[in-house]
């Protein structure tokens, strides 16, 4: 065997360093929209980062540092082009939801917990890569994505209202957050509330007629200029405090993995999320943009991303769809565009953090209320009702989880509930039972096509999936079922169409085994054809071939149902 070149085994390493790739094919042309790209994403992030590291529980620049970190991390092995990173809505809400029970109420371990749950998501990201799992990520559906992100936009949104109401609530989960804001509603404060529904207005106006513009920067920086010009702390009016400026200062773990009890599936939830809406971000611009994403690759970038970020003692980040759509529509055309975010985050940090001290809470809970209310695709729950009711119902299976359980666990029910819905549908695979199409010698289901020619003195049925152990039973009981419905002479001959099953377990052949003998005891005679190459040596291995005549790759239905005539 030819040995790899050193040319040859440069390359294929390089593969695993996008940078590489992307920076010695770069362009002068595209400097001018990545560094505009990179500005507008920064300006964007800034509050978003403070609104969502509110979810967290976390202090305000600890947002800031997984947007600068983070980005840099992904620039480097991350396979997307357009896509950003940084802290997202379900996530800041999932580790909100879960360090403060690990925590016990210690402020410290709280924000190493929640660092250490990013050197987690970096490991497990590691682990996945090598075992090559980005398959399994896609067994969760697009219907239970619909049905957690609207789950996840209406928790978060609940835990907002609060602060845009000027009231103070808590609860577990959604429904307790509900029931103690309806109690607080009387202690409204009308200022903050007047506030931040001005905020709201001109957030959606500015996305309705500036999209791709950093709105969100203004609204906030009117806001601070208001709440210095008015007094509004004075007022009573929450305010974000003081911001810590300086870069932020690179350290390894300050716990030990084993010292943070059930890290590991706040880790695993992280990067469930994080791996899915980045994937899924990702491709739709990919696909806008005429390149291809690489899903194992992304294993890579996302654990460089929240590695870079634990190492400034941030948080979990992920790459999230509205800051990358930021990011595309402002021009970026590279990897660059968040390497020129880094940079001017890292600028606002050093000299810009002291005008955020005046910022109204209010605001912030405007900016996160128009950022989730996209996460509830009511049109895609409406349309999954009227075209599949097994779609929608595992989408609600997914939102009353993450209603009232929380993120985490609703991320995992959402899960399982995918793998179970996927069983389901593979339990019971549909078995066609055929006739002729009148004037032809084809023959296709006569269940959806009543006018076919039913066939007499036979029955052929066709299973449409693969014959596996989960739905053997079933196809087994489908065509027995089928056979007692006329009476024993009528049928002499029972055909097996396998045409449209490319694959067989044991289980599958065990099932034609019983078929055949069940068939036997009633005299009537059982054939197999249409099976594929892979089945077909499946079955002489198992013996079936002797007891259905053979199992010839060039017997067709039309064939045997000529020879049945004569």
């Amino acid at each position: 065997m030819e040995k790899p070149t050193k040319r040859g085994g440069v390359a294929a390493w390089l593969r695993y360093f996008p940078a590489a790739v992307w920076l010695a094919e770069y362009k002068a042309a595209w400097l001018p929209g990545d560094l505009i790209a990179g500005v507008t994403l920064a300006a964007y992030a800034i509050p978003v980062s403070l609104a969502y590291v509110g979810l967290a529980g976390l202090p305000p620049q600890a947002g800031i540092y997984g947007h600068l970190l983070g980005g840099l991390g992904y620039a480097l092995f991350g396979s997307s082009r357009q896509l950003a990173v940084g802290p997202t809505s379900a996530v800041s809400l999932m580790v909100g939801g879960t360090v403060a029970a690990m925590a016990g109420g210690n402020v410290e371990h709280y924000a190493q917990i929640a660092s250490l749950a990013g050197f987690a998501v970096a490991l497990l990201c590691l682990i996945a890569w090598l075992l090559r799992l980005s398959i399994l990520v896609r067994l969760i559906s697009d219907s239970i994505l619909v049905g957690f992100k609207a789950g996840a936009g209406l928790t978060i949104i609940m835990t907002q209202l609060p602060s845009l109401f000027g009231v103070s609530s808590d609860g577990e989960n959604f429904f307790e957050r509900a029931a103690l804001l309806a109690g607080h509603l009387g202690q409204t404060n009308f200022l903050v509330l007047t506030l931040g529904a001005i905020a709201i207005l001109v957030l959606l106006l500015g996305e309705r007629f500036l999209p791709g513009r950093p709105v969100a920067l203004g609204v906030v920086a009117l806001a601070i200029i208001a709440a210095s010009v008015f007094g509004l702390p004075a007022l009573r009016v929450p305010t974000t405090g003081e911001v810590p400026g300086g870069l932020p200062f690179l350290a390894g773990p300050a716990m030990r993995l084993r010292d943070a009890e059930g890290l590991f599936p706040l880790a695993a939830g992280c990067l469930l999320l994080a791996y899915v809406e980045g994937v899924s971000a990702a491709r739709t611009l990919a696909a806008k943009h005429g390149y291809t994403v690489d899903p194992r690759q992304e294993f890579l970038g996302i654990g460089a991303a929240n590695l870079a970020a634990a190492l400034g003692h941030g948080y979990p980040v992920a790459g999230g769809l509205s800051q990358s759509a930021v990011n595309d529509k402002a021009g970026a055309r590279t990897p660059l565009a968040l390497v020129f975010a880094s940079l001017t985050l890292a600028l606002c940090l050093l000299f810009l953090t002291g005008l955020l001290a005046n910022l109204p809470k209010a605001v912030l809970a405007a900016v996160v209320l128009t950022a989730v209310i996209g996460l509830i695709d009511v049109a895609g729950l409406f349309r999954m009702w009227r075209i599949s009711k097994l779609d929608f119902y595992a989408a609600m299976i997914a939102l009353g989880g993450v209603l009232l359980l929380g993120i985490l666990q609703g991320i995992l029910l959402a899960a399982l509930a995918s793998i179970l819905m996927l069983l389901a549908r593979a339990s019971q695979p549909h078995v066609a039972f055929l006739g002729r199409i009148p004037g032809t010698n084809s023959y296709s289901d006569i269940a959806r096509h009543p006018e076919n020619e039913p066939l007499r003195g036979l029955i052929a049925f066709r299973p449409e999936a693969s014959l596996l152990y989960v739905n053997a039973d079933s196809i087994l009981e489908s065509v027995l079922e089928r056979v007692r419905k006329p009476a024993p002479s009528d049928v002499r001959l029972v055909i097996c169409d396998l045409s449209a099953s490319p694959y067989i377990d044991l289980a599958g052949s065990r099932m034609l085994h019983q078929l055949h003998g069940q068939l036997a005891s009633r005299d009537i005679a059982l054939r197999i054809v249409g099976a594929r190459g892979r089945v077909r040596d499946l079955l002489r291995a198992e013996g079936i071939d002797e007891k259905v005549g053979g199992l010839d790759r060039l017997q067709t239905l039309n064939n045997l149902l000529d020879s049945a005539r004569t």
